[in-house]
């Protein structure tokens, strides 16, 4: 990751914005979880691949598939904390990074899947329980120190609720951000960035919208005390910030180039997970682009428009096609929309932006001019824009 996010919230006049739209160009660096490189069965229905029979074989299988991925863009890979990568394994993964290329970008602290976690884990009422995801943060921490990844990411997909009568909302968000707190100033160094999702497994999850994670972000960061925590914080840089997820933000009804720009408008986009979803609905990880390819091409143009320089991560869940033709699609409908967006005339489309009155209607016919076919037989093009 670039570690200098604070660009990300620069201003500039209609002019310099698009001298940097002429000369910023994102760099697609694709990550992706290992967790769905052998998919599972679900709640309705049983995998439908057989599975292998032990961790070595597990690794061995998401190993061979990932280096099959790098001639087609794949450089990093995410893994949960402990069950899919721990103290045992890690030198497997870093060994893996060596001969391969393709690191460790993250480990995330698997703060949701345990029965130990049924009410919570960060945020749990039982001291005892919230001590084991404390203690088991830090561990995950450690790990992402030792393997110098990029940042870790938590995601409290089972801090929630369902019934909210009579929750006291307040102190189950500061059990859980001082609890983050906590772990991040015991391994202080290592940045974290909060994956907000607003419903699934729970009815509703804790910071579950992108302007709820980056008021968390903003409470846990001033609750650091560690000397190497404060001194990042104290240059101007973030210690806490977000992997805003596409299908998780369409749950919640976001748009996805508004909720981004705010993001970065803080400097705290760390990380971006990518795939699709219908509006609404239950979480499907769907291969990035298959819907709403327009909202993927808006959120690409406002991460160009603010100069996002980190990875692009694949979540995804292929359950009914090979996992590598799954990856290699999504990589190619970014690869593809990102050259749609590239191919516009800037200096057009922001025209259309910053003087809407005297441009009325060009925009969309610049972008169906765009997305259109080589000879397809459109009306003649709108008159020249006024900036």
């Amino acid at each position: 990751m670039d570690s200098d996010t604070t660009m990300q919230g620069a201003r500039r006049n209609t002019e310099e914005l698009i001298e940097h739209m002429n000369g910023f160009g994102l760099e697609l660096k694709f990550s992706a979880g290992v967790w769905f490189f052998i998919p599972g069965g679900g709640r309705f229905h049983e995998a439908y691949i057989d599975r292998p029979d032990n961790e070595e074989q597990w690794l061995d299988c998401v190993f061979e598939k990932a280096q099959a991925l790098k001639e087609h863009g794949l450089t990093a890979l995410e893994a949960h904390y402990p069950n899919e990568v721990n103290e045992n394994n890690i030198d497997r993964y870093m060994q893996f990074g060596e001969e391969t290329g393709i690191r460790l970008l993250s480990i995330v602290p698997n703060l949701f899947y345990d029965r130990t976690w049924e009410w919570g884990a960060l945020s749990n009422p039982d001291s005892s329980v919230r001590r084991k995801a404390i203690e088991r943060t830090k561990a995950a921490l450690l790990l992402n120190k030792q393997a110098g990844t990029d940042f870790s990411i938590v995601w409290p997909g089972i801090d929630g609720y369902e019934n909210p009568f009579g929750v006291d909302f307040i102190a189950a968000r500061d059990r859980f951000c001082e609890g983050l707190a906590e772990a991040m100033d015991a391994v202080p160094g290592v940045k974290v960035a909060e994956e907000p999702k607003p419903y699934e497994p729970r009815g509703h999850i804790l910071y579950g919208t992108t302007a709820e994670g980056l008021l968390m972000a903003r409470k846990v960061e001033a609750m650091l005390g560690a000397g190497p925590n404060r001194r990042c914080l104290e240059s101007g840089h973030s210690m806490v910030g977000l992997n805003p997820e596409i299908g998780h933000m369409l749950m919640g009804y976001e748009d996805l180039a508004y909720s981004f720009s705010l993001v970065m408008e803080y400097g705290k986009l760390f990380h971006t997970h990518w795939n699709s979803q219908p509006l609404g609905n239950y979480d499907q990880d769907l291969n990035a682009g298959v819907i709403a390819p327009e909202q993927m091409e808006s959120a690409l143009y406002a991460l160009k428009m603010h100069g996002y320089r980190g990875y692009f991560g694949l979540d995804i869940n292929p359950e009914r096609m090979p996992v590598e033709r799954a990856i290699i699609n999504s990589m190619d409908a970014i690869k593809a929309a990102n050259e749609r967006i590239n191919r516009l005339d800037h200096e057009k489309i922001l025209a259309c932006t910053s003087n809407p009155a005297a441009n009325r209607g060009t925009l969309e016919a610049l972008l169906i001019r765009a997305r259109a076919p080589q000879g397809a037989p459109l009306s003649s093009p709108p008159p020249e824009v006024t900036l």
